[in-house]
């Protein structure tokens, strides 16, 4: 079956990981945020935060005490460069490889990376080809 059409919009209201390094994961989230232009939102006692991901240790109340699983993320690139520039910074700031960029055959002009963070967590940059977008992105402000 081919995806014909493609939703992006707010599927996901916000996802929280449970690390056991909470520095180094900043490190790697603040490169790899960088390079996808995505600001950071901010930091807390035992937490950060950018956009609708926020990251934890096992001790902030709102972790209940336990570590997260392997999960699966994946951030929107503007365009190949973007994602080989992901998938250096993260190399660079305790990822591993999981996936060299390159296209996949998820559909026509799907180009990723894919890399482990410190938590072994399975990051992916993915930019979706030239294709029509009806907005660049969502902005909710309150």
């Amino acid at each position: 079956m081919e995806t014909q059409e493609l939703h992006r919009g707010r599927l996901i209201d916000h996802i929280q990981l449970v690390v056991r390094d909470l520095a180094a994961s900043q490190s790697f989230y603040t490169a790899v945020f960088k390079v996808l232009k995505i600001p950071m939102g901010g930091t807390g006692e035992g937490f950060f935060w950018a956009d609708e991901l926020f990251v934890s240790t096992a001790d902030n109340p709102a972790a209940q005490g336990h570590l997260t699983g392997r999960h699966h993320l994946a951030f929107q690139a503007q365009d190949e460069a973007m994602v080989k520039a992901f998938y250096q910074a993260a190399l660079a700031n305790g990822g591993q490889d999981n996936g060299a960029p390159g296209e996949r055959p998820y559909h026509p002009g799907y180009y990723a990376a894919f890399v482990l963070d410190p938590d072994g967590n399975n990051i992916e940059a993915v930019f979706h080809g030239k294709a029509n977008r009806s907005a660049p992105s969502v902005k909710v402000t309150f």
